[in-house]
């Protein structure tokens, strides 16, 4: 039983890494002029969807979190209403975390916001497919030794390694770029590629 858990756990995340990376190929065959840095805000949006697309999909395949009870189409729809909550309050979460982190407040607002997207769909959405809104789940599975099963440990160090990654991408942005050696590192870096 574990190793099947493991084998499915491992072709998740394989499929989740392969869908970044498609997602920075294959939209330059539909879109003229596409490149993940000179239209980085269509790949922001590209990639939230196909990863946030496929999270919900491996999440009604796989069914990692089988939930022993039935539930009524009305409890399904509740349950699916507070998840869109939950979603949209942790995109206005990061926002403002990455606002006092540095962001600029007005002139960046719609990178800000779609940088904040993408951070919840690998953190937020993750956590609502496996463990749904209930805010206990939740607690239990991010306290110290609270994971349970192979899923919730993977939901840990990917949510966790999500939001580092994000802030050790982020640490290098304010260098001063004025200084002789930078310019000159820059200028070295250019030449070689």
């Amino acid at each position: 039983m574990r190793d099947a858990e493991i084998r499915r756990l491992w072709a998740a995340n394989l499929l989740c890494a392969a869908s970044v990376v498609l997602t920075a190929v294959v939209p330059a065959f539909f879109l003229d002029g596409f490149t993940v840095l000179g239209t980085h805000l269509t790949w922001l949006c590209v990639c939230s969807v196909c990863v946030g697309t496929l999270n919900v999909m491996l999440c009604l395949v796989l069914k990692p979190s089988l939930s022993p009870k039935r539930s009524s189409l009305g409890n399904k729809i509740s349950r699916f209403l507070k998840c869109c909550i939950y979603f949209f309050m942790s995109c206005i979460l990061f926002h403002a975390i990455i606002v006092l982190y540095g962001a600029p407040l007005i002139e960046s607002v719609t990178e800000t916001f779609l940088f904040a997207v993408l951070l919840s769909t690998f953190t937020t959405l993750q956590c609502l497919c496996m463990l749904g809104p209930n805010i206990q789940a939740w607690i239990r599975v991010f306290s110290k030794n609270g994971a349970t099963c192979i899923w919730e440990n993977s939901l840990q160090i990917t949510t966790t390694c999500s939001i580092l990654g994000a802030w050790f991408g982020a640490f290098p942005i304010p260098l001063d770029w004025d200084r002789p050696w930078q310019i000159d590192y820059f200028r070295l870096m250019v030449c070689f590629q």
